[in-house]
């Protein structure tokens, strides 16, 4: 007797459909960002994570650079150590500079400049540098924190690629007689269990490419959103961005991105965007991408312009 009854309803909301469908032309979620990070950020003289922090932009609590995805540079200096520390499902590290190691659950893996490696799972992680070292480091954290839920298994194998590989491979690629008929010179990065998705991981997706002098890799868009690091070029490369082309293939009042030797910067998902290299050398970069999820997911869209139809 006098027991209260819980009737649970009060979180519960009610929308009309036409105002609430799509919340992100709404204003209510906010859109990914164009935005840039300066190869600045890893030139300081002290061991360093610099987080490339959009949360504010993304109103998460979290930090994230896109909302699946966070990126850092982690600066170390010659005969120091740095911890990065993720609760992710998938971490993946470019050696921008310098060599050195990790020590990964009792694993040491060893590497020097243009190497890549993925991890999965690992909550603690130790690099030393033998020169000094820039990483880029990208997991997707911010996904975890979203759905509120921590990895139970790993989904692929601590895996290595050399840089002498990753080349070797790109430069049978550039010397095919047809290579510059594709809209990228690039090489994809994959691991043997993403037999659906032939991605590095299962969420994530890395590409290395080329952007040969005087090429303009023409417009095309997916729904991942790209976190793009520019690995070297010289002043002159550049994106264009925007929501819409014409019927010759052009972007229409594109956002321009200048490219600059080991920064970063983001494309947001569903923007067209074309590279062009006006340097007089050539230029590479390394995208990633939390494509591996939207491709299992079957949303990932990837669309290259058609000039006859101007989509």
């Amino acid at each position: 007797m006098g027991e209260a009854e819980a009737d649970w309803t009060g979180d519960a909301q009610y929308f009309e459909y036409s105002r609430a469908a799509n919340p992100i032309g709404a204003g209510i979620t906010s859109k990914v960002p164009i935005r840039t990070f300066s190869a600045a950020l890893h030139s300081g003289a002290d061991t360093t994570v610099e987080v490339l922090d959009l949360s504010t932009e993304l109103n998460t609590p979290w930090p994230a650079t896109s909302p699946a995805l966070q990126a850092a540079f982690v600066l170390i200096q010659a005969g120091q150590s740095s911890s990065t520390d993720a609760l992710a499902t998938s971490q993946l590290f470019y050696v921008l500079s310098g060599s050195g190691k990790s020590e990964i659950e009792g694993q040491e893996l060893r590497w020097a400049e243009g190497d890549v490696f993925v991890l999965p799972m690992s909550a603690s992680v130790v690099h030393s540098a033998e020169q000094r070292a820039v990483l880029y480091w990208v997991t997707d954290e911010p996904l975890m924190h979203y759905l509120g839920v921590a990895p139970t298994s790993s989904r692929f194998s601590l895996t290595r690629f050399p840089a002498e590989r990753i080349r070797h491979e790109l430069d049978l690629i550039a010397s095919d007689p047809r290579a510059m008929d594709r809209n990228r010179l690039s090489v994809l990065l994959g691991t043997s269990p993403q037999t659906q998705t032939l991605t590095i991981t299962h969420v994530l997706w890395a590409m290395f490419g080329l952007l040969p002098i005087g090429a303009v890799q023409k417009p095309h868009r997916h729904q991942s959103v790209a976190l793009d690091l520019i690995v070297q070029c010289e002043p002159g490369c550049y994106t264009l961005v925007g929501a819409t082309v014409n019927a010759e293939g052009e972007i229409e009042r594109p956002t321009r991105v200048d490219w600059e030797s080991g920064g970063a910067f983001v494309t947001p998902p569903g923007l067209w965007h074309a590279h062009y290299n006006e340097s007089g050398s050539a230029a590479h970069l390394l995208p990633v991408q939390d494509a591996g999820l939207h491709t299992y997911l079957r949303s990932h869209d990837i669309r290259f312009v058609s000039p006859a139809s101007g989509s």
